[in-house]
């Protein structure tokens, strides 16, 4: 590391701390040379692997904008897209790996979307999975009344049942 004020090329590490998400290091740093203190922050890359096989460094920005398409015209402020890009940040950090496939970062996006918007998921999955009739759309629409809606109990009839004595 070179020293910021006189562009010695070591520098001795004081002290080290992780930021409160983990997502970083912060470092104080003692240069030898003009004993003159400063301090790094050091973020590990995520690597995205795409199907082509290229790979790019994450781009958060890139996961905003995707599903900022997804929720035009919807009721969705920039501060929720700005927190949703930061969920999945996190999450996808949350691996614990450096190299991650481009489908796992659709994969974190969906859960966090469908909680802020469940019309702009729809549009958004219909992309990432590659809906293509209606009854792609259906079954979707379905899994998520099913996973809203509460099941009934034992005791209590399904809609259109009669309950059953014994």
């Amino acid at each position: 590391m070179h020293c910021p004020f006189c562009r010695h090329l070591d520098s001795r590490v004081i002290d080290s701390r992780s930021s409160e998400d983990g997502t970083a290091t912060r470092r104080r740093r003692l240069c030898p040379e003009c004993n003159q203190r400063f301090t790094t922050v050091e973020t590990t890359l995520l690597t995205i692997v795409k199907r082509s096989g290229v790979t790019e460094q994450f781009c958060r920005e890139k996961v905003i904008a995707g599903v900022r398409r997804a929720c035009q015209g919807r009721p969705v402020s920039e501060d929720a897209l700005a927190r949703l890009g930061q969920q999945v940040e996190y999450a996808l950090r949350a691996r614990g790996r450096a190299r991650l496939a481009a489908h796992e970062v659709g994969l974190a996006v969906l859960g966090p979307l469908r909680d802020l918007d469940e019309v702009a998921y729809l549009r958004f999955a219909s992309v990432y999975r590659g809906f293509e009739s209606l009854s792609d759309f259906d079954a979707e629409i379905r899994r998520l009344r099913a996973e809203r809606e509460p099941a009934p109990h034992d005791d209590e009839p399904a809609e259109g049942r009669e309950p059953v004595h014994a």
